[in-house]
């Protein structure tokens, strides 16, 4: 006879005192606790559904979460159907229609600062609701998807309660609790929430996530955050190598990056080839792949965040996205459109330390319009009810879909005419006057630029010496750096290119050179080095006579360039681009001793007419 095989115990029976079902375990929750949800994708829908149904809910009870997706109920006309009071450190979908009814108390501060203030009792804990993994055999469950602030809000309770999913991952890291510290046990057996992004079709977002990568170098750590378009940027990473993710969040963005090899994390300083990250927010294959993996490291939402780490990493990337910038830099996240909206987060430790790590880039992006278009997000002066929570001193690279600008260290003046060239292009005009009404930008200072910044004329080239540069139209923001160019040339220099001696140029003559329209002036600069130190090493333009369909020329290139190249590449992207606009050709009145600018006109175009006249050459150089 063949014995009957044990039934195999199972994991909750060893802690059989423990379990209860989720009505009993809320049903000891007192009048005025304060009770932390946890965080997520991984709230415990199932308590809070038990805590919403008791018969008689506890008095002046606080509900207190990072952020939570689809725990809360909602009526057929949208309004929130919680009957408790909420205190939250970030406004979601799930809290927005409770703001609206005065159920919500919102804390404008980083989430990473949140365990210290548990830890001192001033954010208080008396309940703590989580969902975490089936224990192992040694008694610790995992926290799985969502570790943040749930240690520290779980070391300050009295009264522990988790369910216990078995459809929760085991995450690898600082995420494990052991039993003895749980209270009470309340098995589920659901899906754990998930969170998919469709890829945004509009053309601004895409135009937003290739600007935002094309300034992402191989090696890079990269922060993700919950922004939309830092995660439609790392589809277009999938050509870098040895990336890395030190990141407060991760989502099914990184999926790419892993099956085109880019995400390595060979270059990382802190923790190399590990993924690290404090929660997750995506599909049921993220979670799969992130069930006992030790590439993934889950830790604290303050030790991810620390200052120092993040500052120490290698290159690291830190992207923001905002509902709106003021011509001086300052920033607003939280707000929009009048109300509360999303949260602070963990932005300013992320940026910050990337503006400290070595090669590291810190990006606020947007789109230039909210969605219906009818207005701008970059203003003269954030409207009332929207903070500045990002400080202008902490601003580096800003994009929106007409372009990148860098704004650490400059000037208000600098500022402004840089971010009036990333607005859109109908909304230029009235923030141009605004920005001179307000003294922002001198009376005599003229504003030419109306069209979408044509990153598409953007190209990075080698020199026949082997260095290289970026060629791309020029900025009215370049002033300052094509004027530094002027006064690299020799005398000689000024004298052929200026016909006169010049000791300086006037800001209307620099204006010239860059603030140009692009319908009948044209500009082009080559720059070496970062966009953070960029130097303009050669300008050229060519301004366009509709009588004879012929532009004047005009070229400057720095004493340690000349001889590589470069008058040859500036020119041949001038021809390129005059050539899609129909132009018949180039002409240049230079000097007789001028042989370098003879010698590019021949090299540019077969069909070079020169007319020698007394004091000059007048060179035709057709199409």
């Amino acid at each position: 006879m063949f014995s009957k095989s044990p039934k195999k115990p199972h994991p909750l029976d060893a802690y059989a005192d423990k379990v209860c079902s989720a009505q009993q375990a809320v049903g000891q929750i007192r009048n005025g606790e304060h009770v932390f949800v946890g965080t997520g994708c991984a709230a415990p829908q199932g308590l809070l559904r038990a805590l919403e149904a008791l018969p008689v809910v506890p008095a002046d009870l606080e509900l207190l979460h990072f952020f939570t997706i689809q725990a809360f109920e909602h009526d057929a006309d949208g309004h929130s159907t919680t009957r408790f009071k909420h205190r939250t450190f970030f406004v979601g979908s799930d809290m927005r229609a409770a703001v609206k009814q005065g159920l919500v108390e919102y804390v404008p501060m980083s989430v990473a600062r949140v365990p210290e203030m548990m830890a001192l009792g001033r954010v208080p804990v008396d309940v703590a609701l989580i969902q975490v993994s089936l224990p192992d055999a040694f008694g610790f469950v995992s926290l799985g998807i969502s570790v943040d602030i749930i240690p520290a809000a779980v070391a300050r309770a009295r009264l522990v309660i988790a369910e216990v999913n078995p459809a929760m991952p085991r995450s690898m890291g600082d995420s494990t609790l052991h039993v003895s510290r749980i209270h009470h046990l309340v098995p589920v057996d659901t899906p754990i929430t998930e969170l998919q992004r469709s890829p945004s079709q509009a053309e601004d977002v895409q135009r937003i996530a290739r600007y935002i990568a094309g300034i992402i170098d191989d090696g890079s750590t990269l922060q993700i955050g919950l922004g939309q378009l830092a995660h439609e940027a790392l589809q277009y990473l999938t050509d870098r190598k040895d990336l890395g993710i030190h990141s407060d969040v991760i989502s099914d963005a990184i999926f790419p990056l892993l099956e085109h090899g880019s995400l390595t994390g060979a270059k990382k300083t802190s923790q190399p080839f590990k993924i690290v990250t404090s929660l997750a927010l995506g599909s049921r294959r993220l979670y799969d792949l992130i069930d006992r993996n030790p590439l993934f490291v889950f830790q604290p939402i303050d030790v991810v965040c620390n200052p120092a780490t993040i500052a120490a990493q290698h290159k690291m990337v830190a992207i923001a996205q905002a509902f709106a910038i003021d011509l001086t830099g300052q920033v607003c996240v939280d707000q929009f459109d009048g109300e509360f909206y999303s949260g602070i987060g963990n932005q300013g430790e992320f940026l910050r330390g990337a503006s400290r790590s070595p090669g590291g880039k810190p990006i606020i992006c947007m789109t230039s319009t909210t969605e219906d278009g009818e207005t701008s997000r970059i203003r003269p002066a954030l409207l009332a009810g929207e903070a500045a929570t990002i400080a202008r001193t902490d601003v580096h690279y800003v994009v929106t879909e007409y372009g990148i600008a860098y704004l650490f260290g400059k000037s208000i003046r600098q500022r402004a005419t840089a971010l009036i060239e990333l607005a859109h292009p109908k909304f230029r005009p009235a923030l141009f006057a605004q920005a001179q009404a307000l003294g922002y930008l001198p009376l005599e200072q003229t504003l030419h630029n109306l069209r979408a910044y044509p990153v598409e004329e953007e190209q990075t080239i080698t020199l026949k010496d082997g260095r290289t540069v970026l060629l791309r139209p020029a900025l009215s923001s370049d002033a300052q750096g094509i004027r530094e160019l002027f006064h690299h040339l020799s005398e000689e220099d000024v004298y052929t290119r200026f016909f006169r001696n010049v000791r300086g140029l006037s800001d209307q003559e620099v204006e010239r050179l860059c603030n140009v329209n692009y319908e009948n002036e044209v500009a082009f600069v080559a720059t070496t080095g970062g966009r953070e130190e960029a130097q303009i090493v050669g300008q050229s333009c060519y301004f366009t006579n509709p009588t004879t369909n012929l532009a004047d020329t005009a070229f400057m290139v720095h004493p340690d360039w000349q001889g590589s190249g470069l008058g040859g590449a500036l020119q041949a992207c001038m021809v390129q681009h005059a050539k899609r606009r129909g132009l018949r050709g180039f002409v240049a009145d230079v000097l007789p001793g001028n042989a370098r600018m003879l010698h590019l006109a021949r090299n540019g175009s077969p069909n070079v007419q020169v007319e020698r006249h007394q004091d000059s050459v007048h060179i035709t150089q057709q199409f």
